[in-house]
């Protein structure tokens, strides 16, 4: 499905490659993104597009000398990690329930963090630099520490998957835990100091930027760098746990080689080239997806998921979707949805059925393969993949 410009008045176009008409809030949001002055050529939107906290979820915001905190949010570096292992689906037949129990002793889930560090963990390089981080979080080395290989709470799963051919893979999501949220804060905050300070006007108090050659732009992107290094290691740290519980059950302990590894964010900000010009990218809840990039896009608990490879297609900044995306908030799943929808929803997937996880019921997200429907010229799919475990936060 190619992309669409919204019919709105804004002062840079937006492209939507959503299959459904946005709302008035939503409409506004796109708005009030487009118009800011330091915005690069135009907004792109992904199929999975919905409300956020000053930008949309599934936007792309391409800006000149300036980046918006908020627009990152406070999950920094939140995304997947997948592993394609040498196992057929058989072999999982009567072990589910047990690897379950297992990987919940081995990995932390929701605010749980490990009881000790262990050595992969301590010899992390990004230690180095934590004595050179926003003094918010000067307190927080231990808990950082601690929470390193940790999954954290929310939408973020373990999953053991098998695709067409009935291979078994390794999927997880997560991010960049207490940590990131605390830097994120910290810098959010200052970012609408400097806005009140200045009084500069913006659409909405979060979209409070800083601009390139400042030190608080300076202080963010360092902090924005190590938060998004710590979420992909925080995944690896996972993805090798995940692994070990998987050939202690169908290798007798003995160590595999995947033949396929993928680890991606969906909530971050690089300097890339875009249309010859060096620019920032915020993907809110996008993939990148240039030509030859792999990524992932999990459906809900209970649906699909896909591997995909990008297109490079140059409108959506090389870009694609990060998910289904929500179709209604927490708040309305858990008031329209029992438990007994939840039991069927699920329906043989190995994983928790109790009240603490309706809101991630499937029916709360957008069917997915009508989001991958309208990415086709975003990227293809190289795998389809079906949860057969499910390990909530």
């Amino acid at each position: 499905m190619p992309h669409q410009p919204l019919p709105i008045q804004t002062e840079k176009p937006v492209y939507s490659w959503a299959g459904h008409n946005l709302g008035s809030q939503e409409l506004q949001m796109a708005k009030n993104v487009a118009s800011l002055p330091f915005v690069f050529k135009h907004v792109s939107l992904m199929p999975d597009v919905h409300l956020g906290k000053g930008a949309l979820v599934g936007s792309v915001i391409a800006t000149k000398d300036a980046i918006i905190p908020a627009a990152v949010g406070v999950d920094i570096g939140c995304g997947m990690a997948a592993l394609k292992l040498p196992f057929k689906g058989d072999r999982l037949d009567g072990k589910l329930k047990q690897i379950r129990k297992d990987l919940e002793a081995v990995i932390p889930v929701g605010f749980d963090e490990n009881k000790d560090v262990d050595k992969t963990v301590a010899n992390w390089g990004g230690w180095r630099n934590f004595k050179d981080l926003h003094k918010g979080v000067k307190n927080l080395e231990g808990k950082a520490l601690k929470q390193m290989g940790s999954l954290g709470g929310g939408n973020h799963f373990i999953e053991v998957c098998l695709d067409e051919e009935n291979n078994v893979w390794l999927m997880l999501h997560s991010g960049s835990r207490h940590i990131g949220n605390k830097l994120a804060q910290c810098h959010i905050g200052t970012a609408k100091e400097l806005l009140k300070l200045a009084e500069t006007k913006v659409p909405d108090p979060d979209l409070a930027y800083f601009v390139k050659g400042t030190p608080e732009f300076e202080a963010y992107w360092r902090d924005l760098q190590w938060a998004q290094n710590y979420a992909r290691f925080n995944r690896d740290v996972m993805l090798e746990r995940f692994k070990k519980v998987i050939e202690k059950h169908l290798a007798g302990g003995k160590p595999t080689k995947a033949s396929m590894f993928v680890n991606c964010h969906h909530n971050y900000a690089e300097q890339e080239t875009h249309f010859d010009e060096d620019i920032y990218v915020t993907r809110k809840g996008a993939v990148r997806a240039r030509q030859e990039d792999y990524g992932i896009i999990p459906g809900s608990m209970g649906a699909k998921s896909y591997i995909v490879k990008g297109k490079g297609n140059v409108m959506s900044y090389c870009s694609c979707s990060h998910g289904a995306g929500r179709l209604m908030s927490r708040a309305k799943a858990k008031k329209t949805f029992t438990l007994d929808d939840l039991v069927a929803q699920t329906a043989g997937v190995e994983c928790r059925k109790d009240s603490g996880i309706i809101d991630e019921i499937p029916a709360a997200y957008k069917p997915i393969e009508q989001v991958m429907a309208q990415q086709t010229d975003l990227v293809e799919v190289v795998a389809t993949l079906k949860q057969v475990l499910c390990v909530k936060g």
